[in-house]
């Protein structure tokens, strides 16, 4: 059965088209206008081995805040409904990826409630690139959470380089939440003792 999510988003800020295969081969076919969160977004689908489209056209003469956040929350929102009742998959996962000098330890729980705890170094350059905001990383993970429903904990313990500690951030997320949301050939049923997530 395919595990699969379209989710589109229009406001007076945003239009965005999110598409998400979770079964697939990291395909990425991103486009933001916001170019650093593209590189972050195709880290998502390149290490989490999703198929992953994703078209938004925002207010960028503002800023990119509004582009970002909607993005994420119809990325949480196509991730959601991909999952379907989440039966089968493992739920939960604990991931550490190191780039350079900066680590990231990420873990997952597909546990139907939102919950995002976050920390990463302070005092990184306020922009990387043109235009991506460094303090919407964390934004743009309580954006996915929220429409998701998973337990997301993110923890930066050093780093220094901003690209560096927000790329392990991602890259270590896409592992994690690729390694949750796989199908166990062992569980036939929705991994909770509720008997629902």
């Amino acid at each position: 059965m395919s595990r699969t999510g379209r989710i589109e988003r229009a406001t007076k800020e945003t239009k965005v088209l999110v598409e998400v295969d979770l079964d697939g081969t990291g395909i990425a076919d991103v486009s933001t206008g916001v170019g650093f969160y593209d590189h972050m977004l195709d880290q998502l689908a390149k290490h989490g081995l999703f198929d992953l489209t994703v078209r938004t056209e925002g207010d960028l003469h503002i800023d990119s805040h509004h582009t970002m956040e909607d993005t994420a929350l119809a990325l949480g929102a196509a991730f959601r409904e991909a999952l379907g009742d989440r039966s089968g998959i493992r739920r939960f996962a604990d991931v550490k990826v190191p780039l350079d000098e900066a680590l990231a330890e990420v873990t997952v729980d597909v546990s139907g409630r939102p919950y995002l705890v976050h920390s990463e170094p302070e005092g990184m350059a306020p922009v990387i690139g043109r235009d991506y905001d460094t303090t919407m990383t964390r934004h743009i993970f309580e954006s996915f959470v929220a429409q998701a429903r998973v337990a997301l904990h993110i923890h930066v313990p050093y780093g220094r380089n901003a690209h560096h500690i927000v790329e392990a951030q991602f890259k270590a997320f896409a592992r994690a939440l690729r390694l949750a949301t796989e199908k166990d050939p062992r569980v036939t049923w929705v991994p909770s003792t509720k008997g629902v997530l």
